[in-house]
């Protein structure tokens, strides 16, 4: 029995091992060899906190720079941490390169062909001492997709720190600008030139071809002087135009579903977070869930809700969503959080529905679906909550057997007062008119005049605590108000969200002392029967 355990316990380590990998990959395969290529290696191995050995390169490339990225992703509903390393690389030859296998602890990434041209046959003499390169990373691409544009202008002089660059303006596209330039030194035909990099993601609004307009660099070059002037500047001001680039915007594909969001992205990320656990779900307590989506090649703002169906038993409270942009040189990633308050108004068995997502995938260029499996949840009974019963049209008999004792209570407590009363009016005969009772504990009309200030204060927590006292001095409960009284439900609903989800500096308690003095005297018991009753939230 031993060896079998432990045999089922290595099968295990080694299904786990086998599910971390290293991956390599290059955001291009042809290139020039003036050029260089970014090397992307990957591995959702936590365990490992070395480096990838990077020597196997320096025959073939020349590194310039690394740099370690850690980021979480989600699959399937389940988020998990990726390391990621950058590695800027230069051939060293022409003809097809080979980037080999790197190794990190025990994995190794799989080898990449790359096919290195010569370097442009043109002599430097002949270029322009600044001119511009406008590239797109894709040719074509879905309407309210993402393309990202890249403005690369080169100088072999000095220039000046007036340069300027016209703004990119397009009335049939979205424009957002990838961070800031970035600078750094080409040897083109063996003339050093000085690089200055732009980049923007542009979102296309409707299909067809799309014409991205010219943009104007404005420099002053830097010439010698003869220093005649104090703090006089000798150059020559220049103009450049980058080229106009036609890009096709293909429509949204025929097989994508009707009555759904458009969503194109190149990655997409459903996952979902609890505090506290759900398996620890209390009657009357608030979970609170949190769903996260994330898109890549999508700003925040087109990513839409994710809708939830309603459960019976289960009340819902939203916060407002979470909207928020991760800007990198490869484009926008837009996120939305999603987060709410669960109230189970029921013990026993809930089961929340599966979530799902249809998005098309741009890179493989499929439809897919992002889905959250269906959660079970076991809602325990909560011994700090008097949970009345509630009626079902078959037991009428049990209802009535529960409203007999306080009315009998009720007819004890009325006799006993009246013939309290009694005497007290004998005795008050006897005693001198100027003597006052005091009062002792709040009144009804105190407890009413502090729940009056709460609710007018906005004061969400002294709200509840006025609506609690109030409440256990009326003959009937607070659900049972509401249940025969819409304004206070709707009233109730709207303090318990501000409760449960954060938001009571939001809270207005205007509508909820409105219905309080508008709501009418209780009906007779058989009328109070025929409406029945909501689960109290604020027991007596």
């Amino acid at each position: 029995m031993m060896r079998l355990m432990t045999l089922v316990f290595l099968l295990l380590l080694a299904c786990q091992a086998s599910a971390s990998t290293l991956v390599a990959r290059v955001d291009r395969t042809q290139l020039s060899l003036d050029e260089t290529v970014e090397l992307t290696l990957e591995t959702n191995d936590v365990t490992v906190f070395s480096k990838p050995d990077l020597q196997p390169l320096d025959n073939l490339f020349k590194v310039f720079g690394t740099r370690q990225v850690n980021q979480l992703s989600g699959a399937n509903g389940e988020a998990r941490a990726i390391t990621q390393w950058l590695i800027t690389l230069q051939p060293r030859q022409a003809g097809y390169v080979v980037i080999p296998p790197l190794q990190l602890g025990d994995w190794r990434s799989e080898p990449i062909t790359l096919h290195v041209s010569e370097s442009s046959a043109e002599g430097g003499d002949k270029l322009a001492p600044i001119f511009i390169d406008a590239s797109l990373d894709q040719d074509s691409v879905y309407v309210q997709a993402q393309v990202v544009l890249t403005l690369r202008i080169y100088h072999s002089v000095s220039l000046y720190d007036d340069s300027t660059l016209s703004p990119l303006q397009m009335s049939d596209a979205l424009v957002e600008r990838l961070g800031e330039p970035r600078t750094y030194e080409k040897d083109i035909n063996g003339i050093r030139h000085g690089v200055i990099e732009i980049r923007y993601a542009l979102f296309p609004q409707k299909s067809g071809t799309l014409t991205i307009p010219a943009q104007l660099f404005s420099a002053t070059t830097v010439a010698p002087s003869n220093g005649d002037y104090y703090g006089s500047r000798f150059g020559r001001s220049m103009q450049v135009k980058s080229p106009t680039i036609p890009l096709q915007v293909k429509p949204k594909p025929a097989e994508y579903p009707a009555g759904v969001p458009w969503l194109p992205a190149s990655n997409l990320t459903l996952v979902e977070a609890w505090s506290p656990d759900p398996q620890d779900a209390e009657l009357g307590e608030a979970l609170t869930r949190s769903l996260l989506l994330k898109a890549e090649g999508l700003t925040s703002t087109q990513l839409p809700p994710i809708e939830s169906p309603q459960v019976p038993g289960l009340r819902r409270y939203s916060d407002q969503p979470s909207l928020n942009n991760e800007v990198t040189d490869n484009g926008v990633s837009g996120s939305r959080e999603q987060r709410e308050a669960l109230v189970a108004t029921r013990a026993g068995d809930l089961l929340l529905p599966a979530v799902e997502l249809v998005w098309w995938n741009t890179t493989e260029d499929r439809l897919e679906r992002s889905t959250l499996p269906e959660r079970a949840l076991h809602v325990a009974e909560n011994p700090d909550i008097q949970q009345p019963t509630i009626e079902s049209p078959d037991a009428p008999q049990s209802r009535d057997q529960a409203r007999l004792w306080p009315w009998q209570l009720s007819s004890a407590v009325l006799a006993l007062s009246t013939l309290l009363g009694f005497g007290l009016w004998l005795r008050a005969r006897r005693q001198p008119a100027v003597i006052r009772t005091v009062q002792s504990g709040p009144t009804p009309r105190s407890l009413l005049d502090d729940l009056k200030r709460a609710c007018l204060a906005n004061d969400t927590q002294a709200t509840r605590h006025a609506l609690d006292a109030w409440a256990r001095q009326q003959p009937e409960t607070l659900a049972d108000m509401a249940a025969r009284f819409v304004p206070l439900s709707d009233a109730l609903d709207g303090l318990n969200g501000a409760l449960y989800s954060e938001t009571g500096q939001r809270w207005q308690g205007e509508a909820l002392w409105q219905a309080i003095q508008n709501m009418p005297t209780a009906q007779p018991a058989s009328v109070e029967q025929e409406t029945g009753a909501l689960p109290p939230l604020y027991p007596r």
